[in-house]
C-alpha cells in the first residue's frame, strides 16, 4: 500500500490465503511494526465491493457478525433477510460471542436492538434465537420425539389458527438431532413435510425464519448452497449476502457447500461467481471458494466421465432410508395365489386386482405368493401373468415379482444384450448395489443365462468402462470407514498420477474408485479438489435416483426401462425419499409426473408404488 497505487494482488494473495486467526496476528504485528492501523490503511487504500470484502475478512467471526447485525438493523428499514441468516445458523457459542462482540463494537445490548426494530412472532424467535441456549447434548429421548411431534401437529394443522408459541418452543430450544427425528414423525402424523406444514400455517417473516431454521437443522451446508444461489441469479447480485457468506463459511463448511451447490445446480460454486462478478473482487471470492468442481470432466472419455459421476453417488451419510412399499400387515398368501388366480381366469383379466395384490405386497411375500400358486395350483405364476397382460405393464408386474437379485440379473441382461448397449443402466446398477447385492446378481445372472455376468459385460463393452465394469462386477468393495491417513495419500497418489500416462492413471484410478469403502472415498474427494466434481454427490443417492426418473420421462417419449428399473428396485429401500429429492429439485411431484406421462393400469400401477402425492 506504500507509494502511488496499491498492490491488489498482493493484498489479496496474503489475506485470502491465510485464516483468520492468523490475519489477527497480521492486525497486530502491523501495528507494532508501522504504528498504523492496517484496517484504516486498507479502506484509505481499497474501493467498493473489493474494500468490504477485504476489510470484512480482517474482522474476527464474531465482530463480523455484530456488524452485519447492526447494519441489519440501524437507519430507516430492516434487512429481515440478513436477521434470519445469521440467527438461524449459528452455533450456541457463535451466537454468545456475537453478542460480546456486539456490546464490545456498540455499546449496546443486541437483544434491546433486535427488539425495538422487528415485532411479532418475528421478534419472539428472534429473541429465542439468541439467547443461544439451544440443546447440544446429542442426546435423544424417544417419547419427546413423538410428543414433539405431536404438539405441533396440534398446534398448526390439527386446530383453527395456529399456536405459533408451540412452534417456537420447539424449533428454538430442541437440538439438530432432535429436531430431524421430530420432522419424521410429524411427516408421518400430518402425511405432509414439516416446510409445507409452515407454509400452510405461519407468513411473512416469520415463516422465512422458521423454514431457514428447519432448513439449518436438515443441512447447513444445504442452507448456504441454495442463500449463494439466490445472491447471484437473475439481474443483479446481492453482494452482502454473498461477502458474509464466503467470509463467514471459508473456514467452517465450503467443500461441503460446494458439493451442494453442485449437486442442487449442476454447476459449480466457482463457475457462478466467476460468471457473476468482476476484477479483484471476483478473483478474492474465488480464492476464498477454493476450486472449480466442473474440471473433472476435461479428464475422461465420456463412458468413463459418466462412471465416475456416479461413484460418490452410491455413498451416503447417515439418512434414514424411507420405502414407499412395505409388508402388508395379516398377509395370506394362499388367499392371494388364488385372488390371482381368479383375476386371470376366464374371458377377460381383472388387472385392477392383480396391480392391487401385487403393488401392495413386499418383495419377500410376493416370492410366497409365488410358491402358493404353484403348490396350490400347479401352475407358474410367472407364465400366466406374462400370457394375461402385455406391453409396460407386463414388464412392470413381472419385474416386481422377481427377486431384487433376479431383477438386477435381468436389467443387466437387457442393457448388454442386442443391438448397442445401455451403459447408464449399468452404471447405475454397479456403482448403487452393495457387494451382497452384486453378488447375489452375479449368482442369479449364471443360473438365469447360463454364463457369467462379468464373461458378458468382456463380450459387449471395451476398453476403459468395460475394466470399470469388470472391477466392479467383481462385489469386492471394502467396507471399512474412512481413514483420514490413507484417505489423503489416496488423494495425492490421484493427484500425483494425473501427470502419469494414460494407462498408469486408469489404473491408478480404477485401485482406488472401484475398491474404498464408499465413507473412505468421501475423505479422498474432499482432500483431492480438483476432482472433487468427478461424483456427483456422497451424500445423496436419492437425489441421483430423482434426476435418472426426471430424464426418463421429461421431454418427447418416455424411457419406460429406466422408469421400471428404479420403480421397481427402489420402492422397498427410498423411494420415499427419491420422491422427497423429486419434488425439491424438479419442482413438481415425482407422482404428477408419472400421472401426466404414463396412461392406464401401467400409470396405475407406477403410482400405487410411488405411495403418494407431495
Amino acid at each position: 500500500m506504500k507509494g502511488i497505487g496499491s498492490d491488489k494482488e498482493a493484498i489479496l494473495d496474503l489475506v485470502t490465503t491465510r485464516s483468520n486467526a492468523q490475519r489477527q496476528e497480521i492486525i497486530a504485528a502491523y501495528k507494532c511494526s508501522f504504528g498504523k492501523d492496517l484496517i484504516d490503511d486498507l479502506k484509505y487504500e481499497l474501493t467498493g465491493k473489493f474494500e468490504r470484502l477485504i476489510v470484512s475478512l480482517m474482522r474476527t467471526p464474531a465482530y463480523h457478525d455484530a456488524k452485519e447485525i447492526h447494519d441489519a438493523i440501524k437507519g430507516v428499514g430492516t434487512n429481515e433477510k440478513c436477521l434470519i441468516e445469521i440467527m438461524a445458523s449459528r452455533t450456541n457459542k457463535q451466537i454468545h460471542e456475537m453478542v460480546a462482540a456486539y456490546k464490545d463494537a456498540y455499546g449496546r445490548d443486541m437483544e434491546e436492538d433486535v427488539i425495538a426494530d422487528t415485532s411479532g412472532h418475528f421478534k419472539k424467535m428472534l429473541v429465542v434465537l439468541l439467547q443461544g441456549t439451544r440443546d447440544e447434548s446429542g442426546v435423544v429421548d424417544g417419547d419427546l420425539v413423538g410428543q414433539d411431534a405431536q404438539d405441533l401437529y396440534d398446534a398448526g394443522e390439527d386446530r383453527w389458527g395456529t399456536d405459533e408459541a408451540k412452534f417456537i418452543t420447539i424449533l428454538g430450544n430442541r437440538s439438530v438431532v432432535h429436531l430431524r427425528m421430530v420432522f419424521d414423525a410429524y411427516e408421518k402424523i400430518a402425511e405432509k413435510s414439516i416446510e409445507d406444514s409452515i407454509k400452510n400455517e405461519l407468513s411473512g417473516d416469520f415463516e422465512r425464519l422458521m423454514l431457514a431454521v428447519v432448513q439449518c437443522v436438515r443441512s447447513v451446508p444445504m442452507f448456504f448452497a441454495k442463500c449463494l444461489y439466490k445472491s447471484m441469479k437473475g439481474l443483479g447480485t446481492a453482494d452482502n449476502t454473498l461477502i458474509r457468506i464466503m467470509i463467514c463459511r471459508s473456514e467452517i463448511d465450503m467443500l461441503d457447500i460446494r458439493e451442494c451447490f453442485r449437486l442442487r445446480y449442476e454447476k459449480s460454486l466457482y463457475n457462478m461467481i466467476k460468471d457473476d462478478t468482476s476484477g479483484d473482487y471476483k478473483r478474492t471470492l474465488l480464492n476464498l471458494c477454493g476450486g472449480d468442481d466442473d474440471l473433472a470432466g476435461e479428464f475422461f472419455p465420456e463412458a468413463a466421465q459418466i462412471a465416475y459421476k456416479m461413484w460418490e453417488t452410491s455413498a451416503m451419510t447417515k439418512v434414514q432410508l424411507r420405502p414407499t412399499v412395505r409388508p402388508a400387515p395379516n398377509f395370506d398368501p394362499s388367499a392371494d395365489a388364488q385372488a390371482l388366480r381368479k383375476a386371470m381366469k376366464g374371458f377377460g383379466t381383472d388387472e385392477d386386482a392383480i396391480i392391487d395384490i401385487v403393488a401392495q405386497r413386499s418383495n419377500a411375500q410376493r416370492q410366497e405368493i409365488r410358491q402358493a400358486f404353484k403348490s396350490l395350483l400347479g401352475r407358474d405364476l410367472m407364465k400366466d401373468l406374462k400370457s394375461e397382460l402385455s406391453k409396460n405393464l407386463e414388464r412392470l408386474i413381472i419385474g416386481l415379482m422377481l427377486t431384487p437379485a433376479e431383477f438386477d440379473a435381468k436389467m443387466m441382461r437387457k442393457a448388454i444384450e442386442g443391438a448397442g448397449t445401455d451403459e447408464h443402466a449399468l452404471i447405475e446398477i454397479l456403482v448403487t448395489r452393495s457387494n451382497e447385492q452384486i453378488q447375489a446378481m452375479n449368482v442369479a445372472y449364471q443360473n438365469a443365462y447360463k454364463k457369467s455376468l462379468e464373461e458378458a459385460i468382456q463380450s459387449d463393452t471395451s476398453g476403459h468402462f468395460c475394466r470399470i465394469l469388470v472391477s466392479l462386477v467383481q462385489g469386492a468393495r471394502e467396507e471399512e470407514p474412512a481413514d483420514l491417513e490413507r484417505a489423503n495419500a489416496d488423494a495425492e497418489e490421484l493427484a500425483n498420477s494425473c501427470n502419469a500416462d494414460s494407462d498408469e492413471m486408469e489404473m491408478k484410478f480404477m485401485s482406488i474408485l472401484c475398491t474404498r469403502s464408499f465413507a473412505h472415498l468421501r475423505k479422498v474427494f474432499q482432500e483431492f479438489n480438483a476432482f472433487y466434481a468427478i461424483v456427483r454427490s456422497v451424500k445423496n443417492q436419492p437425489s441421483y435416483f430423482a434426476d435418472r426418473l426426471y430424464k426418463a420421462m421429461k421431454g418427447l417419449g418416455t424411457d419406460d426401462r429406466a422408469l421400471i428399473r428404479i420403480m421397481v428396485s427402489r420402492s422397498e429401500i427410498d423411494l420415499f425419499n427419491i420422491r422427497k429429492e423429486f419434488k425439491e429439485t424438479h419442482d413438481v411431484s415425482l407422482h404428477e409426473f408419472i400421472q401426466g406421462d404414463t396412461s392406464g393400469d401401467y400409470r396405475k400401477t407406477l403410482l400405487m408404488l410411488c405411495g403418494g402425492e407431495d
